[in-house]
């Protein structure tokens, strides 16, 4: 048995699906910018813990960290998206109500239930929903033009996990990637989302962990060829997670 360690990795998927590729009128570096870049292989612990959740469909397209009741026009960055968190428009036109639903019963519902069938694997202790965050607040989003920390740890406020366990976890967490204390903080700018508050205490507590792409991705983080990743950085930072979770139980 690995760490008793239930591992969410929402946004970190690159496929489109078929039928929905000609509706979309993102460039890939829209996209990718959109999702979380690489973030299957930072997180991704294997048989080191108990289970892996891992969405394979990008973000723009299906947002698996969102209410399924989450839509446009009255939120644009919803479960189906009108726009991106940086405002660029993502569909030619707007998805009609049986193509959401598709979505949403398609990959939306096989993801969450999956996440609730592996809550009752016995010995379980922490779930953590795995993300990483751009470098500076996007317009759409709680910090709009603000440089971020290395790493945010988001707990709900305390609703998710105790804030204890969160604080011991920054520290595990701060002497993993050795990082001063300034450099990873809690519940700012984020304080959790969908799936921390869904799952939190239900029943076992869960973190939301936001890495900055300022540490694995260069600046442009894409260009002509694709993605331009600093060399070695995905492996080092798996490394620092794993150790940050074995700081954590003690092995």
């Amino acid at each position: 048995m690995g760490l008793p360690v239930l591992l969410s990795i929402p946004h970190g998927g690159t496929r489109v699906p078929d039928w929905l590729r000609p509706k979309l009128c993102l460039s890939e570096a829209a996209m990718f910018s959109d999702g979380d870049p690489f973030t299957r292989e930072i997180y991704d612990l294997g048989d080191a813990v108990e289970a892996v959740v891992a969405a394979d469909v990008v973000r723009s397209v299906l947002d698996l960290n969102r209410a399924a009741d989450d839509l446009p026009p009255q939120n644009p960055d919803g479960v189906v998206k009108s726009h991106t968190c940086q405002g660029i428009q993502v569909y030619r036109e707007p998805l009609d109500e049986q193509q959401i639903s598709d979505l949403i019963h398609s990959v939306y519902r096989p993801y969450h239930d999956r996440i609730a069938r592996l809550l009752q694997t016995p010995g379980l202790q922490l779930g953590l929903d795995c993300h990483s965050m751009l470098p500076e607040g996007p317009p759409i989003g709680p910090d709009l033009g603000k440089a971020r920390p290395d790493i945010c740890l988001s707990d709900g406020r305390g609703l998710a996990c105790a804030p204890e366990m969160t604080e011991r976890f920054a520290r595990c967490l701060r002497q993993a990637f050795q990082l001063p204390d300034t450099a990873v903080t809690v519940n700012q700018p984020f304080s959790g989302g969908t799936i921390t508050r869904t799952y939190g205490g239900k029943p076992i507590p869960w973190l939301q962990v936001e890495l900055n792409r300022r540490l694995y991705l260069e600046e442009p983080p894409f260009g002509d060829d694709g993605p331009r990743v600093r060399p070695g950085a995905i492996a080092k930072l798996n490394r620092c997670f794993h150790q940050a979770l074995l700081l954590m139980f003690g092995n």
